[in-house]
C-alpha cells in the first residue's frame, strides 16, 4: 500500500522553508545548517528503511487479521474508533520508548538535536520501525483492517510534524485535549522537570490521565536535546550510537541478569550504580494537575532510574 508520508514529503520541505524564512526575519536562530542537514539525512534514511519495514508490518498485520475476533469494516464509526485505538497505543509505545533502553536506542535519534524546528520532526530512526509495530499487533487481531491501521498511523505522524516549532506559542483551549507545540517542546526538553513528560501523539489526554503531563513553564524555557549531547552531525553515528553503547555495556556486564537489564532496562541503569546503592537526585517533582496516585507512580519511576538520564550516553 502507498505511504502517505512519502506524498507529504514535499509539503514538509515547503513548510520548513517558510519557517526558516520567518526565522531569518525574526532572528530567532532556530536553524543551523549542519544540524538541519543531519535531520534531513536521517529523514531520508527513515523513508528508505520504511520501504522494507512497512512491507513487513503490512504482511504481519494481514496474517493476524485472518484470526480477527471481530470484522470491523470502513464505516465512519470504525474510523473514529481506530483513531482513539491508535492514539492510545502510540502513547504507550512512545512512553515505553523512553523507559526501556531497547526501544530508546532507536527513539534517541529523534531527541538528539539541540534545535527545535520542523526539520527536527524529520530526524527519525533507521531501526525502530522494524520493531515498533509490535505495539500495534493487537489491532488487526481485534478486527481493524491492516490498511486502516497503517493509514491512521500515517495521519498521526502527519499531525505531529507541525508541532515541532518554537514559532507557535499556544493553541488556546485546544491544548486541553490536543498535543501542541507547547506540549511537545516540553517532551523534547532536557530540563529535569520536563524529562519523560507529554508522550501523546495527536491527543494529550492520555498524559493527563496517566500522570505524565507537564505544562510548559514560561519561567523555565526548554533546553532541547539530550542531557549529555552526542556532539556529532554524522548520520551514521546519530543512528547507531546507542546501539553501540548497548553492545559495549552488555559485553562488559557480569552475569546474564545484568546483560538483559542493559538491553531492556531503564536507559539510565547501570550495575555499578546499583551495587553502590546510588539513587537519582531531583530538584523538584511537580506534576501539575496529576493526582496524588500519579505523583507516587512518577516518583517510583524516577527512583527506578540510576540517573536523571535523558539518557545519558555516558561511559558506565
Amino acid at each position: 500500500m502507498h505511504d502517505l508520508i512519502h506524498y507529504a514529503a514535499p509539503g514538509f520541505l515547503l513548510l520548513m522553508a517558510v519557517e526558516a524564512i520567518v526565522d531569518t526575519v525574526m532572528r530567532r536562530d532556530l536553524y543551523e545548517i549542519k544540524d538541519t542537514l543531519a535531520s534531513l539525512t536521517m529523514g531520508v534514511g527513515n523513508l528508505l528503511t520504511n520501504l522494507l519495514a512497512k512491507a513487513i508490518q503490512f504482511s504481519v498485520f494481514t496474517l493476524l487479521h485472518r484470526f480477527a475476533m471481530f470484522h470491523i469494516g470502513y464505516q465512519w464509526w470504525a474510523w473514529a474508533l481506530v483513531f482513539f485505538a491508535d492514539d492510545f497505543t502510540y502513547y504507550w509505545y512512545h512512553r515505553i520508548s523512553h523507559e526501556s533502553r531497547f526501544f530508546w536506542a532507536s527513539h534517541v535519534v529523534h531527541h538528539s538535536s539541540q534545535r527545535y524546528n520542523l526539520s527536527t520532526a524529520l530526524r527519525q530512526t533507521w531501526t525502530g520501525n522494524f520493531v515498533s509495530f509490535l505495539f500495534w499487533v493487537w489491532m488487526p487481531i481485534a478486527g481493524f483492517p491492516p490498511a486502516m491501521i497503517m493509514t491512521i498511523g500515517a495521519v498521526s505522524l502527519l499531525y505531529q510534524f507541525w508541532i515541532h516549532t518554537e514559532l507557535v506559542r499556544g493553541i488556546g483551549l485546544f491544548e486541553l485535549f490536543l498535543n501542541s507545540p507547547s506540549h511537545h517542546r516540553v517532551h523534547h526538553a532536557s530540563n529535569p522537570k520536563y524529562i519523560d513528560r507529554n508522550h501523546g501523539g495527536t491527543l494529550i489526554v492520555w498524559d493527563r490521565f496517566f500522570g505524565t503531563y507537564e505544562a510548559e513553564d514560561p519561567a523555565e524555557p526548554p533546553r532541547f536535546g539530550l542531557t549529555k549531547k552526542i556532539d556529532t552531525y554524522n548520520p551514521v553515528r546519530i543512528a547507531f550510537h546507542e546501539w553501540a553503547d548497548i553492545w559495549r555495556d552488555v559485553g562488559r556486564a557480569p552475569g546474564w541478569r545484568n546483560k538483559i537489564l542493559y538491553i531492556f532496562g531503564n536507559p539510565g541503569w547501570s550495575h555499578e550504580a546499583r551495587d553502590a546503592g546510588q539513587k537519582p537526585s531531583i530538584a523538584k517533582i511537580d506534576h501539575g494537575t496529576s493526582t496524588t496516585k500519579h505523583d507516587f507512580a512518577a516518583v517510583a519511576r524516577v527512583n527506578a532510574c540510576i540517573d536523571l538520564r535523558r539518557y545519558e550516553n555516558e561511559p558506565r
